[in-house]
């Protein structure tokens, strides 16, 4: 027998054989609960001591485990082990605590370095590039018909259908466009 195993503290009394399922519980029974939680704590601290790698916050883990476990207890289905509805829980929370943990960990390194400066406003940006300039100066229906195929994606039939007009008269507009557009913008 190991020698942490002889140190160890006997159970309460009223926990049953120890067997993990051999305990009844009644859900959303505040006694059952608590007897889930003495049966229980020592289990799920050891597994979240495991999965998060340090003992305080593995006892806030199990704290927050059976806070949640609590407030579910009333839909808790008998035909499902307790134990393990309890780890599922317990294994949840510790996935949230290291995703909470590394986004703190990364607000602290930009306290620490500080935000970047912003950089110049893209549509400051944009009117100022020649495409832009030399699209103002295409004709409404020619650029709007650029816009939805270059910008949107959008194809020849969805074009036609938004604007109202054949698939033909979009294929002559994008070409103009795209002609007035090569020859302004050629040095």
């Amino acid at each position: 027998m190991r020698e942490d195993a002889e140190q160890a503290p006997s159970p309460p009394r009223g926990e049953g054989s120890g067997e993990r399922g051999a305990e009844h519980y009644e859900p959303g029974s505040e006694a059952d609960f608590e007897r889930l939680y003495r049966n229980t704590y020592r289990r799920i601290l050891g597994t979240l001591i495991t999965l998060v790698r340090d003992v305080p916050t593995a006892e806030d883990c199990a704290q927050e485990t059976y806070e949640r476990a609590f407030r579910s207890w009333a839909s808790w289905r008998p035909d499902a082990p307790v134990e393990a509805w309890l780890h599922r829980i317990a294994i949840n929370v510790a996935i949230s605590d290291r995703r909470y943990q590394r986004l703190r960990q990364a607000g602290e390194v930009i306290r620490r370095l500080g935000r970047p400066t912003p950089g110049p406003d893209p549509s400051a940006v944009a009117e100022r590039s020649d495409l832009v300039r030399a699209m103002k100066k295409l004709p409404a229906k020619q650029a709007a018909a650029l816009v939805l195929r270059h910008y949107h994606g959008y194809t020849n039939r969805e074009i036609a259908a938004a604007l109202g007009v054949p698939e033909q008269t979009v294929a002559s507009r994008l070409a103009a466009a795209r002609k007035h557009l090569q020859a302004v913008l050629r040095p």
